[in-house]
């Protein structure tokens, strides 16, 4: 079974940072691109970054451009995201998804429940 397991949220002071991990399972995440996306409560889910592992291309965000970085372990089959001088609107639920998009995300492996982000002031 293809599956995506995200973990590493919690409770962050803004100003703080906190290191999030997509970890793949049923497939290898080197052959798909594999992206993050949050939910804040009442809003859309949206796009946050994205990373190729095989030609090395990322994305991000201009919201999070600069704070957070992608990237990939291969030999772990892992993806993270470093979020640094969290903000408290980067609060929300956040997501992994094989997928740079949020309507192609979610297709080939389901949505999972993601992990929670708050950041307070």
């Amino acid at each position: 079974e293809m599956q995506l397991v995200e973990s590493g949220g919690g409770l962050v002071q803004a100003g703080g940072s906190l290191r999030l991990s997509c970890a793949a399972s049923g497939f290898t995440v080197a052959d798909y691109a594999i992206g993050w996306f949050r939910q804040a409560p009442g809003k859309e889910r949206e796009e946050v970054s994205c990373i190729t592992s095989s030609d090395g291309y990322t994305d991000y965000a201009g919201s999070v451009k600069g704070r957070f970085t992608i990237s990939s372990d291969n030999a772990k089959n892992t993806v993270y995201l470093q979020m640094n001088r969290l903000k408290p609107e980067d609060t929300a639920v956040y997501y992994c998804a094989v997928g740079c998009s949020t309507t192609i995300a979610g297709l080939l492996v389901s949505w999972g429940q993601g992990t929670q982000v708050t950041v307070f002031s």
